[in-house]
């Protein structure tokens, strides 16, 4: 490991562009580029707030704006408060929502403007959008959240189930969120207890980044919606864009389930949901060679750029310039992994059915011999494995946000010791997966609390196995008497002719997960370590079962 770090600072702003400086209520400028159509105007605007360099080629933003302006938009893209040439504080979360109503309100005035005003973009400027919404600008009339969530950085705790810390959530604001530029170097691993990981970052560095301490190693409470929750705010369409291979992706559909289920938003809901990752690389050309790499060559940008904006745009058609009638627009969009987009009236399609796999013959697990299955676990079967903090599962791939840029074959990690896996039959015609997967299973541990991880596995006749879903949760009961479930997301894939479905369970994915400390001190700061030997038992009270969606 080296210790060098690199200040990335801003890119020059491009000739298509014009920057103006906007204030907003505490007098605080905010670097603000404007990309105009041709012609007069006045014209509908879509407006973008982001933390990443609104001229830099990672967000490609001067080759998204044409396709915009081709609409008739005005495009303007905004340096959030505190990055890059923005003023103010660099925290984040906490003020999106004032500085949104007071862009919102700038835009709204400008010679060149209709008066109506769309939001869009992914990730961390896809929750700029939510913290928008709460403040109910009159002017905002539709969003496009793209791969992020309403709870972004939030806490979600379910019951006896609960999201387990994302070590790179912590690696991110060390580079992202210290001050107006980005940091580039590598984190030491190697370093324990993991908070120490960060510790020497920021000594290299010679800063911190605020938002990192109010989140570890003990979240403080965040005033992100000083107006109100975004969901009890006034409704406004949503174009809700997921990926099923986005690292986001539980928490994404756990938006939109959410707001689809109230009266009053349900109609303004729409969903668009592709086989992408959390960088938008798609499964039908993964693994990505460099001739598709659109992060990193301008012919596959050009190419990624039209099919990327076209739901959006043709969303933006209807809600703000009115010139395309509702009825044009599906409910629903989704992508069916290995075949091709699909409409619905709804999500999951309202022709899915659930189909139960049982875990079985678990005594075999560990030797990659359990069954996933209709035959429940017999009374009495059993299986165990150590979890070992000083041996732990690797990630599967260095920056989960790319997953599909390689796309890994797991099967190696099947082979571990501290992994237990269950596989079905090959399939004789395709299953079409669509909808929820959930797994519910009684875990037993000898830690008060332990995590759990699990990926559904594609497993092709010659053993590849490629990941379709994971998920993970830390269990606060592991008395093994309570059925717990755990959310491995949503998904459009079909499972083809000749190939089985394998379901691995394990205790610790790193570095992408903070590990547990086999204790109950703080995952974080804990020094001492130890292991522990979780269980799985048959019994018809708590039998283990993988809950899919599946149409006929």
């Amino acid at each position: 490991m080296t210790d060098a770090v690199t200040t990335i600072g801003p890119e020059p702003v491009p000739d298509t562009a014009t920057q103006y400086m906007v204030p907003m209520r505490d007098g605080t400028l905010l670097a603000t580029d404007v990309y105009l159509p041709e012609g007069e105007g006045p014209f509908e605007v879509v407006l973008t707030r982001l933390p990443y360099d609104k001229n830099s080629r990672y967000m490609f933003i001067d080759g998204l704006a044409p396709h915009f302006t081709a609409r008739g938009y005005a495009f303007v893209v905004q340096d959030v408060r505190g990055k890059f040439r923005s003023g103010g504080e660099t925290i984040g979360l906490v003020g999106e929502a004032d500085d949104g109503y007071d862009s919102i309100e700038w835009v709204v005035q400008q010679p060149w403007s209709a008066g109506v005003v769309g939001m869009w973009g992914d990730s961390y400027f896809g929750f700029t959008q939510w913290a928008a919404v709460t403040t109910e600008h009159p002017a905002l009339k539709a969003i496009v959240p793209g791969v992020t969530s309403a709870q972004l950085f939030i806490d979600l705790v379910d019951g006896a189930v609960s999201d387990v810390p994302w070590m790179i959530s912590a690696d991110y604001l060390s580079h992202y969120w210290v001050d107006n530029n980005i940091y580039d170097f590598a984190l030491d691993y190697e370093r324990r207890p993991p908070a120490e990981i960060f510790e020497d970052a920021f000594a290299r560095v010679g800063k911190r980044s605020h938002m990192y301490d109010l989140l570890v190693p003990v979240q403080q409470p965040l005033d992100a919606y000083p107006h109100g929750h975004p969901f009890d705010a006034k409704p406004i369409p949503v174009l809700h864009r997921v990926g099923w291979f986005d690292n986001l992706l539980t928490v994404s559909m756990r938006d939109y389930v959410t707001v689809a289920a109230r009266p009053e938003w349900a109609t303004h809901q729409y969903l668009w949901a592709e086989s992408i990752d959390h960088e938008s690389y798609q499964l039908e050309l993964a693994p990505i060679t460099p001739e598709n790499d659109h992060l990193v060559n301008a012919d596959a940008l050009a190419r990624f750029a039209q099919s990327y904006l076209k739901p959006s745009l043709d969303f933006y058609d209807v809600f703000l310039k009115g010139i395309r009638p509702v009825e044009s627009l599906a409910k629903v969009n989704w992508h069916l992994g290995h075949v091709g987009f699909r409409q619905s009236t709804s999500w999951p399609p309202p022709e899915a059915t659930e189909l139960r796999l049982l875990l079985s013959n678990l005594s075999g697990a560990t030797n990659g011999e359990g069954v996933l299955g209709d035959t429940p676990a017999a009374e009495g079967d059993s299986v165990s494995w150590v979890y070992d903090p000083s041996d732990l599962v690797a990630s599967s791939v260095p920056n989960s946000f790319a997953f599909l840029l390689s796309f890994p074959d797991e099967q190696e990690l099947l082979t571990r010791s501290d992994v237990v896996s269950f596989i079905t039959e090959p399939f004789d015609s395709p299953l079409d997966i669509a909808g929820p997967v959930d797994l519910w299973i009684a875990l037993s541990s000898t830690c008060q609390s332990t995590d759990l991880f699990a990926k559904l596995f594609d497993v092709d006749p010659e053993g590849v196995a490629h990941m379709v879903l994971r998920g993970q949760a830390c269990l606060a009961d592991t008395s093994g008497t309570s059925s717990l479930r755990v959310e491995l997301g949503h998904t459009g894939y079909r499972v083809r002719p000749g190939h089985r479905l394998c379901l691995a369970l394990f205790s610790s994915d790193f570095p992408e997960f903070v590990p547990h400390p086999g204790t109950e001190g703080n995952r974080w700061t804990e020094a001492n370590t130890k292991p522990s030997t979780q269980t799985i038992m048959g019994g018809a009270v708590t039998a283990p079962t993988l809950v899919l969606s599946v149409l006929a």
